[in-house]
């Protein structure tokens, strides 16, 4: 049966040509502008560490002075988005999580003794040997760096594979010496190539060039590493100093019971700061967020990108407003067909069927140009200069999702016209003869 509703919907399709073009394209166009934004949206809000995410928390503290005023658009982005080095440690030291990570970022001059291999600056991380496991990163040789590294700042580093292939070609780079900067660090592990997006564990979490390195923070401290994101608000604007923040710190607790936990922790944590006179604000002002709760507090899917999927979803209204008007045209102008059908035995139901058919045929055929649209505006997303722009690619979710919003607005759109096209009377044309 469903084959015959197929046929006469073809053949009723093959009738009006320049109609059922104008239906295409009008769902066409409205599912591609639509996607292009959806994509873009589904990239930028996308979980970074899936399976893994659930489980992570940021700590949330405020030494700032009541003096320093933050405005609505730095919450997340001034000196309070990141925690100093007196503050880091402190967590590190109370070892309150089941795992805890404090890290910075920085680039550096590397320096390669490999022909054609100019001086360049590269982006990396500092950080302790926990980042590897808790974040899951991929090692291919060695090992994150002992325990020991972290408490002495011992000088070695991590390298990503590709990174160690440009410096060292095929050779093995496990215990060889890489100059970063103006010192030496001895190669004891090689990850694969890893770039969480966003790149969450960064300060300013955003959709950057991936790390290259990874080095103990005691050693960045000790050789007085520049940091790639700093703010203050006293005088010394050292790495060590309690009033620069330049951290970004995580901790993984698996149990409703450890979060309320750490949470308490933090408030007691606060409240030993400010009786110390370190800290001047409540501190109940301490919070934990989730991995996703702190990448939204950061305002990670800029407003423009929000305000136009809104409006691309509104100009997919416009069409199906449209569609709705051509499709009861259409069906309207086949008074005639239906009647006899109906009066031959066809149910109201089986007119609905068909109908429903017809509409959903000019929804696949929608959603197929729709792809196409939708690739051309994700490659036009791609030409920009934000961050985010290369990211802009359909994936086979969203390629699945295309199809089926386009084949479920145009039916949703055939419904009015379906069910009154089957509600006219059967034998009309007969009784007229």
């Amino acid at each position: 049966m469903f084959g015959y509703y197929l046929d006469l919907a073809w053949r009723s399709l093959k009738r009006t040509p320049v109609m059922t073009g104008l239906m295409v394209l009008a769902i066409g166009l409205g599912i591609g502008a639509s996607m292009t934004m959806l994509t873009v949206l589904h990239v930028m809000s996308g979980d970074p560490l899936p399976g893994r995410s659930a489980h992570l928390y940021r700590p949330f503290l405020n030494p700032l002075p009541l003096s320093y005023k933050l405005t609505p658009e730095a919450i997340g982005h001034g000196p309070n988005a990141a925690l100093t080095w007196p503050d880091a440690k402190a967590l590190l030291d109370a070892r309150k999580g089941v795992q805890e990570v404090a890290v910075g970022r920085g680039n550096l001059v590397v320096h390669s003794t490999r022909p054609g291999v100019h001086p360049e600056s590269v982006v990396g991380s500092f950080t302790t040997r926990d980042f590897f496991p808790m974040f899951g990163v991929p090692f291919i040789v060695g090992d994150p760096w002992p325990k020991q590294a972290d408490a002495e700042g011992a000088p070695v580093v991590v390298l990503t594979e590709g990174f160690a292939r440009k410096l060292f070609g095929n050779e093995q780079a496990l215990g060889k010496s890489v100059q970063l900067g103006s010192h030496d660090f001895r190669v004891v592990g090689v990850v694969k190539d890893w770039h969480p997006e966003p790149l969450f564990y960064a300060v300013s979490a955003s959709f950057n060039e991936a790390d290259q390195f990874f080095l103990p923070l005691a050693a960045a401290v000790n050789m007085k590493l520049d940091s790639n994101w700093m703010s203050g608000w006293g005088d010394d604007t050292s790495l060590t100093s309690p009033t620069t923040s330049w951290l970004n710190f995580w901790v993984r607790l698996d149990t409703p019971r450890q979060v309320a936990d750490y949470n308490r922790f933090l408030v007691n944590y606060s409240a030993q700061q400010k009786a110390a006179g370190r800290y001047e604000r409540p501190p109940d002002e301490a919070r934990l967020y989730g991995l996703m709760q702190w990448l939204h507090r950061q305002g990670m899917v800029p407003t423009d990108v929000l305000l136009q999927a809104w409006l691309a979803l509104g100009f997919l209204f416009v069409c199906m407003v449209n569609i709705i008007a051509l499709l009861l045209a259409k069906f309207l102008r086949s008074t005639g067909e239906i009647s006899v059908r109906r009066a031959l035995g066809a149910t109201r139901h089986n007119i609905f069927v068909q109908f429903g058919i017809e509409s959903g045929l000019i929804g696949l055929a929608g959603g197929l140009l729709g792809i196409g649209i939708a690739e051309f505006g994700l490659w036009s997303v791609r030409q920009r200069p934000d961050d985010y722009a290369q990211l802009a690619h359909m994936d086979g979710q969203m390629l699945v999702v295309t199809v089926v919003l386009a084949i479920a607005v145009s039916v949703v759109a055939g419904l009015l016209p379906a069910w009154r096209a089957c509600r006219i009377a059967p034998a009309l044309q007969l009784k007229t003869l």
